[in-house]
């Protein structure tokens, strides 16, 4: 290509490596220098020593080339556009900011630092402050970093491309707090609509989707979470929320992440709670989605603040003693114009087949796990979250999606694997990969699979076979036990397995018991919408479900608005229905919580081998007629024991014997039907001495549609 070639495509904004043009280039002893400055009138390179060298106008269109007078390839240009004068430094003098070796690795997919080279970030180079931006596009024909600091013009800041299509410019002067994005011109010369930084840090509020350039060093990790809080033998509670609709100002606007520092910590503290999980908080263009179809992965949503504000409610969440655990969405994004779909112009994140590529139910594109870069991207921003934000845990979000090619497809709709099975190969294992790197880069943190098959070993080792999650959602138990308590008491002998059938399994994986947000929305009803009889009873059979779920193993999950009986289902638009705590009913559920979660960490039977087969016995297990189970909860300790005795039905029952393993004193320490929730006081008043037995018994009276709690004193 000529130099009048080179010119032309600068111009017209054509030139795949415009750094080879523009910028300052040897020729002999002099330095010719070439700038592109589209409405300037004049303009001179200023070097270091003051003098003042012009640039020539070569074309009408803004490109001016000149020669320095002492060689040096150091200098800044000043330009008049109209009756303003400007000076700042020329982005084309500058070296590359992605080393050979970022390269290297960037192109074998092991660089899990990728949040650390590519997006956009505050750097000084040959003392000169600027951002520098990276992207990948290996497909496309030009990209131009376009922002605040260039009037958005897609010929200023053309970017050099390098490696396997990594694209990089540094701009001076640009600074944080600059909206950005990128132009790309496709392999065929099409202009692409503006896409968005996948690395961006932060990003505009809906419906404005440019990216934010972020000053890192603001950043400041956050304090620890306590040690060992994620443990298998530790007490998990954890409360979901949804940071947009648990508590709104008058008006119904949001909390900020400051406002919600200030509140949500304590309350989940002071209500026994040891985790709060957040939906996803990354940016997302549609309030509906609730955060699941995420088109800014590195970046936490604006609706409530920037990501210093995150980083408060992180901090603030830990100095409560609380663990952080974010919903994460490896499994899909929405095909927004100004997303990852057809990011280059190619289906670069996701598969051009349709029969792979595009997610039926909720109309997103699915990533290819199989293509190097993109499972190096997810697998870096697992880590981002991690590193950078000091997050405790990640429940990734539609397992079951991923892991089966013919999920939610008709027959004939999908493409099986190189053994002509329905396995996605691939996603099996990005997700294998994604828990090794976890758990080795942080050890103290914990990942959950929402994953509603019976695929094994889910919250196994990877060593021996397993997926590796630390934990699997129980989606079995959940609906189950739910269908179970929606029927009226005098059905539910019918249907006594329901609650047995979660007891084979209960060991087959590390569950956690979830009553999450997706069962409370969209024509389900709330946990309590579902209860059957009248009032007292409605509230009765909650209070016994709660109670229930606390004393079988599997570490616990309620969803916000669950813990006080919400009656209605949950809108994602407005609060919560608070004004409920000052009717005694659910102040009862809400007290009860409260409670439940403070014996479940107190005593040790009732978490320890929470994952454990050693650590649950059944009892009273085939009752049907009289819907009573009874089971013991055991400890590490051989004496550490805790009976629990559930009764479904409206009636009361006395004298019901129940063998113990130690004679002695059993206390009483929690009964559902309590007066203090708003039971009928029905119970054993505090303290029963075993018989004197051969094989030592209770003999016990048993509530109706309640759940007891006895534990053996020393």
């Amino acid at each position: 290509m000529t130099l009048q070639d080179e010119a032309h495509a600068v111009i017209e904004g054509r030139h795949a490596d415009p750094f080879h043009y523009l910028g300052p280039h040897p020729e002999g002893e002099t330095t010719v220098v070439r700038a592109f400055l589209p409405g300037a009138l004049e303009v001179e390179a200023i070097e270091p020593d003051g003098h003042a060298a012009p640039l020539s106008r070569i074309h009408e269109a803004g490109l001016f080339e000149g020669k320095l007078s002492n060689g040096s390839t150091s200098y800044r240009l000043h330009a008049r556009f109209g009756n303003g004068v400007t000076e700042f430094d020329d982005a084309y003098r500058f070296p590359p900011i992605l080393s050979d070796f970022d390269l290297h690795l960037l192109g074998e997919g092991t660089d899990l630092n990728l949040y650390k080279k590519l997006g956009a970030h505050r750097m000084i180079i040959d003392g000169v402050e600027g951002v520098g931006f990276a992207v990948h596009a290996p497909n496309a024909r030009r990209v131009s970093v376009v922002g605040d600091f260039n009037l958005w013009d897609g010929r200023r800041h053309a970017m050099r491309v390098r490696g396997t299509g990594y694209w990089e410019i540094f701009v001076p002067g640009a600074v944080p707090g600059d909206h950005y994005k990128y132009e790309i011109v496709d392999h065929t010369g099409r202009l692409l609509p503006l896409k968005s930084d996948p690395l961006a840090f932060s990003a505009e509020l809906r419906p404005h989707t440019a990216s934010i350039v972020v000053d890192e060093r603001s950043l400041h990790r956050p304090s620890p979470a306590p040690a060992d809080i994620n443990s298998l033998k530790a007490p998990m509670s954890i409360y979901e929320v949804h940071l947009g609709s648990w508590r709104r100002k008058s008006g119904n606007e949001w909390l900020s992440y400051r406002d919600l520092a200030e509140t949500l910590p304590a309350y989940a503290r002071d209500m026994g709670f040891t985790h709060l999980e957040f939906l996803p908080i990354n940016e997302h263009p549609f309030d509906g989605s609730w955060g699941y179809q995420p088109t800014g992965l590195y970046a936490p949503t604006s609706r409530f603040g920037t990501p210093q504000d995150f980083l408060a409610l992180v901090d603030a969440c830990h100095c409560a003693g609380l663990g952080v655990i974010l919903d994460w969405v490896p499994g899909h994004f929405p095909d927004d114009p100004h997303g990852l779909g057809q990011f280059d112009g190619t289906a670069l994140y996701e598969h051009a087949n349709p029969l792979q590529g595009r997610h039926l139910d909720w109309g997103t594109l699915i990533y290819n796990y199989g293509r190097t870069e993109v499972s190096n991207f997810l697998l870096s921003n697992a880590l981002f979250w991690l590193d950078r934000y000091g997050i405790d845990g990640l429940r990734v979000d539609a397992v079951a999606s991923m892991i089966y090619l013919d999920y939610s497809r008709p027959a004939g709709g999908w493409i099986p694997n190189k053994y002509g099975g329905r396995e996605n190969l691939e996603a099996v294992a990005f997700l294998r990969r994604f828990n090794t790197e976890v758990f080795g880069h942080f050890p103290q943190t914990t990942t959950a699979a929402e994953e509603s098959t019976a695929w094994p070993q889910v919250s196994r080792p990877v060593e021996f076979g397993g997926l590796g999650f630390g934990y699997k959602w129980n989606m079995g138990w959940m609906h189950d036990t739910l269908d179970y308590i929606s029927k009226d008491p005098i059905h539910r002998k019918h249907h006594h397995g329901q609650i047995l059938f979660g007891t084979h399994y209960a060991f087959s994986e590390n569950f956690i018991l979830p009553l999450s947000h997706d069962e409370v929305v969209h024509g389900k009803r709330s946990i309590l919408g579902r209860m059957p009889g009248d009032a007292w009873q409605r509230f009765a059979n909650l209070r016994a479900y709660y109670a229930f779920m606390f004393g079988h193993p599997g570490k616990k999950l309620l969803f916000m608005g669950n813990e006080f009986g919400q009656e209605r289902e949950w809108n994602h638009d407005q609060s919560l229905d608070w004004h409920l705590l000052d009717l005694a009913p659910y102040a009862g559920i809400h007290t009860l919580i409260r409670d439940l979660n403070r014996l479940y960490k107190a005593v040790p039977a009732l978490h320890q081998l929470d994952c454990d087969p050693t650590g649950f016995e059944w009892v009273i297990a085939n009752d049907a007629d009289r819907s009573v189970f009874a089971w013991m909860r055991k400890g590490i300790d051989t004496r550490s024991r805790c009976l629990v005795v559930s009764n479904f039905t409206p009636n009361t029952y006395r004298n019901y014997r129940v063998r113990v393993p130690f004679g002695g004193r059993w206390r009483e320490v929690l009964n559902s039907d309590s007066a203090h929730y708003g039971g009928s006081n029905v119970g054993n008043g505090g303290v029963i001495e075993t018989s004197a037995t051969l094989v030592p018994e209770l003999n016990l009276t048993i509530p109706p549609l309640a759940t007891i709690f006895l534990v053996l004193e020393d």
